[in-house]
């Protein structure tokens, strides 16, 4: 697959990859207008949604009712250098969820992409190339 990023104009950048547009920007104290969310808050926002993916399709596979899950993810950075250190993703199921599928639903989240390829990251090679006119 391959992404474009360009920067249509302030603080903004976005990724264009298919038919999508991925937004981002910088809140006002980093330059930006704080219209989209920063690339970094993009990319924690992919782990939840990621994990949510495979909930969901758990839950569609065996016909149960999705009103009233949701998951929260909470973020712990260290504070000396600023790096997420733990990433917590609690599954809240509404009181007639049933108990049974607790530990499963568990079980698909942690099958999320997002999280495998941090837990065996990519190798990045960046470099430089003149575009020609």
């Amino acid at each position: 697959m391959e992404m474009v990023v360009d920067f249509p104009g302030g603080a903004r950048v976005d990724a264009h990859f298919g038919q999508y547009t991925i937004s981002t920007d910088q809140p006002p104290m980093g330059g930006g207008e704080g219209a989209y969310p920063t690339p970094f808050a993009t990319f924690l926002a992919s782990l939840a949604t990621c994990a949510g993916i495979y909930v969901l399709g758990f839950c569609r596979q065996r016909g149960l009712d999705t009103s009233g899950i949701r998951l929260v993810q909470r973020n712990q950075s260290n504070p000396l250098n600023g790096m997420v250190e733990d990433v917590e993703i609690e599954i809240q199921v509404p009181p007639d969820f049933p108990e049974k599928y607790y530990s499963a639903l568990v079980r698909s989240a942690e099958q999320c992409a997002v999280k495998k390829h941090l837990e065996n990251p990519p190798k990045f090679k960046v470099h430089t190339e003149p575009v020609s006119k």
